[in-house]
């Protein structure tokens, strides 16, 4: 699937939406601004995420984004904008950060995998944005910062979902320095999967997206919850938790099915149950 046009009137949608098979494509619309995020795109981000986790039809969900920026974190002219409040924008702010967080959020617990397609740059929001997804898919030409401290304005929550996905040392570096993190190091260090030609990297999302949707729906569902939830605990507690999510499993009719079909040999025929 090649990347829709490129969309010029001030009326055109800020996320476009399609489907590619049983796969939901979100296309970040703000090309002229860099894809950042703005109030009313973080909202519709949210709503989509929210249609999506309850439509049986959607079974993967691609991110993606038209224009060369991937995505440019916050709109600082909307933020800028708001200081002439009473209050100097500070319950503006607050909002956006906590709904920002939640749009976040939700595509963590979304039931359905999430994957970024990366075509350009993804800076502080737009870092941790790739970073909430469960996988992502990056173009050669891709590059990845969280460069607040440049302009006196640390990336205290793109630091949240960075630092659940690379390492102390990496997420320090990448915050305290802000120096972009071109697509094969940020490979290296575990901020995406996979690094391809420029121009194919949101066909290779879909593609990823769809071997998965291929999957039980409910088995994808109870692993994708109990990866982030164990990821949380201690190991004994890790353990306990895994060992109870294994033996429910163990009694879902796509499991039986499942082991079924490799004992004999064919192809199972999955029931989402």
């Amino acid at each position: 699937m090649s990347a829709p046009a490129l969309a010029h009137s001030a009326d055109a949608p800020i996320l476009l939406r399609e489907m590619a098979g049983s796969v939901a494509v979100l296309t970040l619309n703000r090309p002229a601004q860099r894809n950042s995020l703005s109030e009313a795109l973080i909202a519709e981000l949210h709503q989509a995420l929210a249609e999506i986790g309850a439509d049986k039809a959607v079974r993967a969900v691609v991110i993606a984004a038209n224009g060369p920026a991937f995505c440019a974190g916050h709109d600082l002219k909307e933020l800028t904008a708001r200081r002439a409040d009473a209050d100097r924008g500070r319950a503006f702010f607050a909002g956006l950060m906590n709904a920002c967080s939640a749009m976040m959020q939700a595509i963590v617990q979304l039931p359905k995998p999430v994957i970024a397609s990366v075509q350009g740059i993804a800076t502080a929001a737009g870092c941790q944005l790739v970073a909430s997804c469960d996988l992502a898919v990056a173009s050669e030409r891709a590059s990845f910062a969280t460069p607040g401290v440049d302009i006196g304005l640390f990336c205290s929550t793109p630091m949240v979902a960075l630092s659940r996905n690379v390492s102390a040392k990496q997420a320090m570096e990448m915050l305290l320095t802000g120096e972009p993190v071109p697509a094969p190091r940020a490979r290296e260090i575990g901020l995406i999967n996979r690094v391809v030609t420029p121009g194919s990297e949101r066909d290779t999302a879909i593609a990823l997206a769809q071997q998965v949707a291929r999957k039980s729906a409910h088995t994808i569902k109870l692993g994708k919850e109990a990866f982030y939830r164990q990821a949380e605990m201690n190991l004994a507690d890790a353990y306990r938790y895994a060992a109870e999510v294994m033996t429910e499993n163990m009694l879902a009719r796509d499991a039986e099915e499942g082991i079924g079909a490799f004992i004999e040999k064919r192809t199972p025929t999955w029931r989402d149950e």
